[in-house]
């Protein structure tokens, strides 16, 4: 199942400009344009390594969807490869959509390796209006 990205720590660090909601995790575009969309996620996995057998091949997908769907050309997309070892993960996604006024966009993460997951702080979301 897919996440939404919970609340930075402090407001003033990442909101400049209008369309922000920190409470909600989306940003709601105020004009219809193209935006560019960037997050960078820093994830711990919080299970222990004797558990982790069988794991390699395990993929952790992050993505920035329109309207919270998830499928089509409405969303960008990163897929990191999950080695059995490894206990922190820097994945990022950025690129370009297309929003209509009012329609928002929000970070999602798929954990398809089923370890539980927590994202740290020092991760990052942020949106930057091209042009109409």
């Amino acid at each position: 199942s897919s996440h939404s990205l919970c609340q930075p720590e402090r407001e003033e660090m990442f909101h400049r400009g209008p369309g922000l909601n920190l409470t909600s995790g989306q940003y709601t575009a105020p004009l219809a344009g193209f935006y560019t969309f960037s997050s960078t996620l820093h994830i711990a996995r919080r299970e222990p390594r004797r558990k982790r057998q069988g794991c390699r091949g395990s993929r952790l997908r992050v993505l920035i969807c329109v309207q919270s769907c998830c499928q089509h050309n409405s969303h960008l997309e990163s897929v990191s490869q999950l080695e059995s070892s490894g206990d922190l993960f820097t994945i990022s996604v950025t690129g370009t959509l297309y929003l209509q006024a009012g329609q928002y966009a929000s970070v999602f993460v798929d954990n398809t390796a089923g370890s539980p997951l927590t994202v740290q702080s020092g991760s990052d979301f942020s949106a930057v209006l091209l042009g109409v």
